[in-house]
């Protein structure tokens, strides 16, 4: 756990002006506090004390008259939280960590420095219109971002609306993004709004924005210039009233000097930049990132399991995290995951590929069989819940949407036969 330095005291008086804390600091009406107070403020002449644990501050009563108050409730001693409020007399003061108290925040952090110092910036630019390009590897959470920049900005009452822009075919994308009207190609039986109108007034989220064609990029650029849309089919423009957040693991500059990337939709996306660095980069946050994963699938791991690994280099970044946490759970239900089980719920392309020893591959090959037959069973399960619809199984197995489409194959399983409410399991099964 990391050690802190120091916190801050602020008086809503003069909430510019903080008082730090080092070590300890008393509040009282003696001239000797490190916060003396007004002889009328109702306080004791030495009336608390804030102290630094190292991992943690603590507020301390000491005895006074009237008593020492945190967020409303007498105490004793209590551990302070970044915002908690102190009453000592009719004092209120606020405790924060932060030298900048009411600097906006997007409520996301981290324990490493650079990339906290990017987040710390990010609840003004929240508060902007400006569209904002979010650049790094697959998995580092960039979708996770973007929900967090809309919900602190001006739109934040409106839509956020998510649109994976690879996932979808040429022939559906623009319908997805502008909408159609009814009769326009095969299929289009009634108007259909598109992203753009669906977000109205809010945010709209265009992931994997470098998937998309050469000749959509200049339709995408079009909307984005003039604020207006023109659905498929439709012989009218749309106002549009959007704030764009765009996204990729693609080298963008690259796609440009291919000619894959107009310069012109770069140069309008990349107002502002924000780079999610890799999980490799940012193991201070490992800790948090996988004991949040693990009480949410209810899984238990041994000291020597974490330890493990943390030694794996995680080239899914935190998507992988949280795929390896949920594997484990769906293979060893209600056992705690040791050193040995390891192995088994990486990811086997990345053990391959990012050197998980030959020994400990030897031991996921014995295995494959067993795993391969659990595997198909989880996926059968899901595509049952979900009556064979592939987006939700692949969204709840944690896993993108074409590695679904390979194990289907792999495993000769039909999902258009879940559609039937009258699926005769055991036959299905047999199949395999």
């Amino acid at each position: 756990m990391l050690s802190i330095s120091h916190g801050y005291l602020f008086s809503s008086e003069a909430p510019e002006t903080p008082f730090l804390i080092e070590n300890w600091f008393t509040l009282g009406t003696d001239l000797g506090c490190n916060l003396s107070l007004d002889a009328t403020s109702g306080a004791s002449e030495r009336h608390a004390r804030i102290e630094n644990k190292g991992t943690h501050f603590v507020v301390r009563d000491l005895k006074s008259a009237t008593g020492t108050f945190v967020n409303g409730i007498r105490i004793e001693e209590q551990v302070l939280r970044d915002r908690d409020i102190i009453q000592v007399g009719d004092q209120s003061l606020t405790f924060s960590q932060d030298s900048q108290l009411n600097a906006p925040t997007i409520g996301l952090t981290s324990r490493n420095e650079k990339w906290k110092a990017q987040l710390s910036n990010l609840g003004n630019v929240a508060r902007t219109e400006f569209p904002i390009l979010l650049l790094g590897p697959s998995g580092t959470g960039k979708e996770i971002l973007a929900e967090a920049l809309h919900k602190n900005s001006n739109r934040k009452t409106n839509t956020f609306v998510s649109v994976n822009c690879s996932a979808l075919s040429e022939n559906l994308i623009e319908s997805e993004l502008f909408g159609h009207v009814k009769g326009s190609f095969t299929g289009a039986m009634n108007d259909r709004k598109g992203a753009f109108e669906s977000a109205r007034g809010g945010t709209l989220f265009l992931d994997e924005i470098g998937d998309l064609s050469y000749a959509l990029q200049a339709k995408l650029l079009r909307a984005l210039e003039n604020n207006e849309i023109r659905p498929v089919g439709a012989d009218h423009n749309i106002k549009t009233n959007v704030r764009v957040i765009a996204a990729t693991h693609q080298n963008l500059n690259e796609k440009i000097q291919l000619g894959q990337f107009r310069l012109d939709l770069y140069y309008r996306l990349n107002v502002i930049t924000v780079s999610p660095p890799a999980l490799s980069e940012r193991m201070e946050d490992f800790d948090e990132l996988f004991y949040t994963f693990a009480r949410q699938y209810r899984t238990r791991f041994s000291f020597g399991a974490i330890e493990r690994m943390k030694r794996h280099s995680w080239p899914g970044n935190i998507r992988e995290l949280k795929n390896t946490v949920a594997r484990a759970s769906a293979l060893f239900p209600k056992q705690e995951i040791r050193e040995g089980h390891i192995p088994m719920i990486l990811d086997q392309i990345s053990a391959q590929m990012h050197g998980v020893p030959s020994a400990a591959m030897q031991e996921v090959r014995g295995s494959s069989s067993v795993i391969k037959d659990l595997e198909r069973q989880i996926i059968i399960k899901r595509l049952l819940a979900n009556n064979g619809n592939q987006r939700k199984t692949a969204s709840d197995l944690g896993i993108p949407k074409s590695t679904l489409h390979d194990r289907l194959k792999t495993y000769q399983i039909d999902p258009r036969a879940f559609a039937k409410s009258t699926l005769d399991m055991s036959r299905l099964e047999a199949k395999g």
